[in-house]
C-alpha cells in the first residue's frame, strides 16, 4: 500500500516513518510537513520526495499516515478521505466534536478504511488482556494514574505547542479511554476538575453503572512519573500490563490491520474514526465539565 506521511516531528520520524519504511506491505512515497526544511530532511532519509502541497501528496498515495497536531490532522484526514484515501491517524482524532464529525462523515461517504493509533491498543499482550478482562465481566470501577514529564530538558515533546495549550486531557486521556472503554463500556456522564501543574482528574460513569477515574499530568515532577491502569470488580483486581513492544513496532501492527481491512473489504476496526470520535466527544465534555464545574451527560 502506497502511503504518504504527513508530519516531520519526533513521532513522525521515530514511529510513523520508521514503521512505514520497514513494513513489507507498505511503500512510503512522500513526505509533507509544515516546515519544508524538516520535510526535505525526512524525505531524504527515506529516499522519497518531499511535497510542498498537501493535495499533491494525497494524489500520489493510497493511504495517509498523519503525525500532526489534531486540528491539522482533522483537515488533512477529510481531504484524504474525500479523495478515497485510507486513513492511518493518531489520537486524538481532532480537537472538537465538529471536526471529528467531519472526518467520520468523509470516511463513511467514501467508504475508506480507517485506524486511529492508540499505542497500547496495538500491543498484543495488552489487547489480549483487555479481551479477556472484558469477557470476564462484573467490573465496577477502573482507575488510571498517568503522570508524565514532557516539559523537562531533553524531552522530544517539550516544544509541542498543542500539548502545552491543551495539556494532559487531550494528550494522555485518549490513551486512558482506549483502555477503559473496551472493558467498562460507553461513557454516559463526565465530571472533571483541575489539579496542580496542569493536572486533570476525570470521573466517568459508564453504561450499566460502572465508574472510572483518571488522574493525568504532562508536567509531573520526574520523581512522581508513573503509569497504572487497574480494574476492580466481582473477579477481584486486575492490573493492565504495559505494552511489550516499542511504539514503532506497535505502529507496524496498525499498518497490518489497515492493510487487512482493505484486503478484506471490512470497515469495522475497533479503533476506527468512529471510535476516535467517541473519545473526542468524552474529551470535549470533560473540557466543559472542568470549566463549568458540573457533570455533563452524554447521549
Amino acid at each position: 500500500m502506497r502511503f504518504g506521511l504527513f508530519g516531520t516531528g519526533h513521532w513522525a520520524i521515530e514511529t510513523h516513518g520508521k514503521a512505514l519504511h520497514a513494513h513489507p506491505d507498505a511503500e512510503l512515497v512522500g513526505v509533507w510537513g509544515r516546515n519544508p526544511e524538516r520535510a526535505s530532511a525526512l524525505a531524504e532519509r527515506y529516499g522519497v520526495p518531499a511535497y510542498g502541497d498537501v493535495d499533491a501528496l494525497i494524489e500520489q498515495c493510497e493511504a495517509v499516515a498523519v503525525a500532526l497536531p489534531p486540528d491539522i490532522q482533522a483537515d488533512i484526514a477529510v481531504r484524504a478521505a474525500s479523495a478515497g484515501r485510507h486513513l492511518l491517524l493518531d489520537k486524538p482524532l481532532a480537537l472538537s466534536v465538529a471536526d471529528a464529525d467531519r472526518v467520520v462523515a468523509a470516511a463513511e461517504a467514501s467508504g475508506v478504511a480507517s485506524v486511529v493509533f492508540f499505542t497500547q491498543r496495538f500491543q498484543p499482550n495488552v489487547t489480549a488482556f483487555l479481551a479477556a478482562t472484558a469477557a470476564a465481566g462484573g467490573w465496577q470501577h477502573g482507575r488510571t494514574t498517568a503522570f508524565a514529564s514532557i516539559f523537562q530538558d531533553g524531552s522530544p515533546y517539550g516544544g509541542s505547542l498543542w500539548r502545552r495549550e491543551h495539556g494532559a486531557l487531550w494528550d494522555i486521556a485518549p490513551h486512558a479511554l482506549s483502555i477503559l472503554l473496551p472493558v467498562l463500556g460507553r461513557v454516559t456522564q463526565v465530571a472533571a476538575m483541575d489539579g496542580p501543574s496542569g493536572m486533570v482528574h476525570l470521573l466517568l460513569t459508564h453504561e450499566g453503572g460502572a465508574t472510572s477515574s483518571a488522574s493525568l499530568s504532562l508536567d509531573a515532577p520526574r520523581e512522581s512519573m508513573t503509569r497504572e491502569f487497574v480494574f476492580y470488580g466481582e473477579n477481584g483486581i486486575e492490573t493492565v500490563p504495559y505494552g511489550e513492544n516499542d511504539a514503532a513496532t506497535a505502529f507496524g501492527v496498525a499498518i497490518d490491520q489497515l492493510v487487512e481491512q482493505v484486503r478484506a473489504g471490512t470497515r469495522d476496526h475497533r479503533c476506527d474514526v468512529r471510535f476516535g470520535r467517541e473519545v473526542v466527544t468524552i474529551l470535549a465534555a470533560a473540557e466543559t465539565a472542568r470549566t463549568e464545574s458540573r457533570t455533563i451527560p452524554l447521549p
